[in-house]
């Protein structure tokens, strides 16, 4: 069983589109990025999942359960921890009581463990908390009924980097025993440390959805050579070379050719120096971000823009 399936999943606000035909699936067990730049539809995907906002069209389920089905959904939430951007707490009370709160609603299989791990302040009044204060109590809440699916929207929002460390390290445990994550974030850094596959979004369109090596395999490698004498772009039209960019005998370019066609031509230079890495995560996700890149799947990269989307009363966390 899919610990979430949609398909053709569809929300309209109004005459305004948020998401379009979204159909994926996330395997039971693994660490799913969903990405994708601001009022793309990640967090209208997100409330759908969890039954706050109705789809206009098409079908999710989340751990074998339909999202429009009140008491399937009801079912379903007892296995579900729920991270949002933004959470919001009553500023009045401390930690540990809106814990025992929570532990009253859901139950509380691990509270002790999760407050040694993350070591939110609790015997303090949450007003008083900063925001990665208030990150790692929502992280303490988020666990507490040891889930069995955990969707979290910038998990590592107002963390430290040595707290982020330490909820990367927890995913991997947790990931171990069983759990799967839903992962959005902006942070390409920890989507790269975290994620087994990643679904791209944008303009409410699924674009790609693949494994996180195989985009940056597939997306090709930067290449930065210096020669002896200078260098023509035309002397370089070799299948696999893109964004040629040549000054004075150093030239860069990516490249997803052979690698054995490259080395052949470089035989005719005298070659200073050489060095061939790794795309930066950044360029790769921009080509899906800004369109550039073709779609794949059901996406459709030639959609209009989606306007920001519309908020709901679900602790103030907007699409990020």
């Amino acid at each position: 069983m899919s610990a979430i399936e949609t398909e053709d999943l569809t929300k309209y606000y109004g005459d305004t589109r948020a998401i379009t035909d979204l159909s994926f699936t996330v395997r039971e067990g693994e660490v799913f990025g969903f990405l994708g730049p601001n009022g793309a539809g990640k967090t209208t995907t997100i409330r759908t999942l969890l039954g706050f906002i109705e789809p206009t069209d098409g079908s999710a389920t989340v751990l074998g359960r339909d999202v429009t089905d009140e008491a399937d959904l009801i079912e379903a939430k007892r296995r579900i921890g729920y991270l949002p951007s933004d959470p919001g707490f009553d500023e009045g009370v401390t930690g540990r009581r809106l814990i025992r709160y929570h532990g009253d609603l859901k139950s509380d299989e691990r509270s002790d463990e999760l407050l040694e791990i993350f070591d939110p302040p609790v015997g303090r009044e949450i007003g008083e908390y900063s925001t990665g204060n208030r990150q790692k109590l929502a992280l303490v809440l988020t666990f507490m009924h040891d889930p069995d699916l955990v969707i979290m929207d910038e998990p590592t929002s107002g963390l430290d980097p040595l707290m982020q460390e330490r909820l990367y390290d927890f995913i991997e445990d947790e990931q171990e025993q069983g759990t799967t994550f839903f992962f959005s974030s902006h942070i390409l850094s920890e989507v790269r440390r975290v994620c087994d596959r990643v679904g791209i979004i944008r303009n409410g369109h699924l674009v790609t959805m693949e494994g996180v090596e195989e985009l940056l395999d597939r997306s090709g490698k930067r290449v930065h050579i210096s020669v002896e004498g200078s260098l023509d772009p035309g002397d370089f039209a070799l299948a696999g070379v893109h964004d040629f960019d040549t000054s004075d005998g150093d030239a860069s370019f990516m490249f997803t050719g052979e690698y054995d066609a490259l080395l052949d031509h470089l035989q005719q230079y005298r070659v200073r120096d050489l060095e061939i890495e790794e795309a930066p995560l950044e360029d790769v996700f921009m080509k899906f971000y800004d369109g550039k890149a073709a779609p794949s799947g059901n996406g459709d990269a030639g959609a209009s823009e989606t306007p920001a989307e519309t908020p709901a009363s679900t602790g103030g966390e907007t699409d990020a």
